[in-house]
């Protein structure tokens, strides 16, 4: 039963995951929103694409579905399995998600970061690390202007403040290498900016970027 039940998680969250906001916003305007901008199909190139309209639903949804499979696997899968950690069980089906968002099997596995869905996450298993990630992620967009580098110390605060919060709980160190592979997949999913940023080219936010609006092709 709990095989089943993690397996059901996994599924699930990955499922929800291959709901891509931006793409489906990017045809609804007649494009492929993977071939404008930077190519990726996520809020930030959602706002330099297509405007702050695109960009707020892009946020909207990609958060929402990440929220909705957490909430499905923590009131109506997790109370089935007592004998696993609820928030071991909402992590997984949470990077499931992060996953389903950055790799769609049916977009040849071509995404976003995954970092919107990642704060909705936080807020679904715990308000306090939503909270957090809320305020890092603002304070540094605001002081830094790069969205790059607020995104990716978000995903850093995952497991500490997983470990400040839920670090004596049962089943701890699971959770805790659960939380690991968020920050290491969007660290990983960041490796272009991180090069920009050592080069001096990382556009910063509300910066006009060359190019914007015009097909990579």
């Amino acid at each position: 039963m709990k095989l089943i039940c993690v397996l059901i998680s996994m599924i699930l969250g990955y499922g929800f995951g291959c709901f891509q906001t931006a793409y489906i916003i990017g045809r609804l305007n007649h494009i492929d929103i993977r071939e404008y901008g930077s190519g990726n199909a996520g809020t930030t190139n959602a706002l330099r694409t297509l405007g702050k309209g695109a960009a707020l639903c892009t946020f909207l949804g990609d958060a929402l579905k990440g929220m909705f499979a957490v909430w499905i696997v923590r009131f109506f899968l997790a109370p089935m399995v007592p004998e696993i950690n609820p928030t071991f069980l909402c992590l997984l089906t949470g990077f499931c998600a992060v996953l389903g968002h950055n790799f769609p099997f049916f977009l040849h596995f071509k995404g976003g970061k995954g970092i919107a869905t990642t704060a909705a996450i936080t807020m679904a298993i715990d308000w306090r690390m939503g909270m957090v990630s809320l305020v890092i992620f603002v304070i540094l967009c605001a002081i830094t202007r790069y969205v790059s580098v607020a995104s990716m110390m978000l995903v850093i605060a995952f497991p500490i403040t997983l470990t400040i919060f839920h670090g004596k709980e049962n089943g701890y160190i699971p959770m805790l290498i659960v939380a690991l592979c968020y920050t290491g997949l969007g660290i990983y999913r960041h490796r272009a900016n991180i090069e920009r940023l050592r080069n001096g080219t990382e556009n910063r936010l509300g910066a006009k970027k060359m190019g914007d609006g015009e097909s990579k092709k």
